[in-house]
């Protein structure tokens, strides 16, 4: 039987290292990019037969429907959905303005909320269930300083996370999230260097300032959060809905 799986943002960063671990796993990879260049690039470096990739932005409700049907229409089937794609400004109170705001809940709560319904529809039109796993952060489990905008976005998808999990469990769909910690990605560095910059400090001090709490004492790699995502995606998760899983090296304690 042939396994399907969609993961958005997944050009570069995370999205790209769960693709990568999901296609080892042995699942048909859909790749989901606002950047047809890193979307092709990703299907390359992965497997050019074994992967599809598809520019959409997930903050368009009809332009992720239609990316997903392309997916189905290609490998004719559907069971995970990762709903990674994402934005991180970084948000001092005085500096948020109304197109940060509503570009970032866009994207990262209504990229979740259109995945999901698509998910939906295609698991149904299918015939079977399946299973949505959706990107929250550390940053949505407890408030982290200068991101009110992106934080608040990360909280709202552990909601709708328990909240579909609820709604959808009656169509055999388990629901669930992932929470990465302090990730070696080009959107970390980019915050990194905002908040270092804000203090008037480097880079690599805007790093410390996150990395300062963490447990395992280390950096996240971005395969430590797909190895989370591939027990999500995996059979041994069958009977786990509602939940997030925080993978922070040791931030947070639940």
């Amino acid at each position: 039987m042939v396994k399907v799986a969609i993961v958005t943002g997944a050009g570069q960063g995370i999205g790209l290292a769960i693709a990568k671990r999901l296609h080892a796993d042995g699942f048909k990879i859909g790749i989901l990019d606002y950047n047809q260049e890193t979307a092709e690039k990703a299907a390359q470096d992965i497997s050019p037969t074994n992967t599809l990739p598809v520019v959409a932005d997930v903050s368009k409700r009809e332009e992720v429907a239609a990316a997903f049907a392309k997916v189905v229409q290609h490998f004719g089937d559907l069971s995970v959905v990762v709903n990674n794609a994402g934005v991180a400004p970084t948000t001092p109170l005085e500096s948020i303005t109304e197109e940060v705001f509503e570009r970032t809940f866009a994207i990262n709560v209504g990229g979740v909320i259109w995945g999901a319904q698509a998910a939906l529809a295609q698991f149904k039109a299918l015939g079977h269930g399946g299973k949505i796993i959706n990107a929250t952060s550390q940053a949505g489990v407890v408030g982290n300083p200068n991101l009110t905008v992106y934080g608040g976005s990360k909280f709202a998808v552990r909601g709708i996370t328990q909240t579909l999990a609820r709604d959808l469990a009656k169509d055999g769909i388990t629901v669930n999230a992932y929470a990465p910690g302090i990730v070696k990605t080009p959107m970390m560095y980019s915050i990194a260097h905002e908040v270092g910059k804000n203090a008037g400090k480097d880079d690599e001090w805007g790093m410390q300032t996150f990395a300062k709490d963490i447990t395992l004492q280390r950096l996240s790699e971005p395969e430590d959060v797909a190895n989370a995502v591939s027990f999500l995606a995996g059979p041994d998760s069958d009977y786990i809905t509602g939940q997030t899983i925080i993978v922070d090296g040791g931030m947070q304690f639940h």
